[in-house]
């Protein structure tokens, strides 16, 4: 089980009401990075996962150009995911790296039981000039 103020720091599920955090706790994963140079997702795959950065640092590329940087409560992958359909970019470690992921039934039930977390969510991936937010 994850920590409920890991959640906390993810920008996006801040929103959230302690209940909701403590169920998406108990479904989600904690991932491990331990150095920089790791491939995290690919452009072109299919996305089942989102991720939420809660220690280090990552690159964001498209067509292998660095489009953006994230850092701790940052998510990425939630495009993918709320499209059922493959990744937009390709996310790489540049530290060592302390994650939390999210497997998509489990953000799809939390954003039908809490429409607010779901525009939320769509938002993030609305805005892409935005630096430090949703990716892929």
């Amino acid at each position: 089980m994850v920590d409920v103020d890991e959640l906390r720091a993810v920008h996006v599920l801040q929103m959230l009401e302690q209940a909701d955090l403590e169920s998406l706790a108990e479904q989600a994963e904690r991932v491990e990075v331990s150095t920089a140079g790791v491939s995290l997702i690919r452009e072109g795959d299919f996305g089942h996962s989102v991720f939420a950065i809660v220690d280090g640092t990552a690159e964001v590329s498209v067509e292998g150009a660095v489009v953006r940087r994230l850092g701790p409560g940052d998510v990425f992958g939630e495009i993918a995911v709320l499209s059922s359909g493959r990744r937009t970019a390709s996310v790489t470690s540049t530290s060592a790296m302390r994650l939390v992921s999210f497997f998509k039934r489990d953000l799809w039930r939390l954003a039908d039981d809490r429409p607010a977390f779901g525009t939320a969510l769509r938002e993030v991936t609305a805005s892409p000039e935005e630096p430090s937010r949703a990716q892929t």
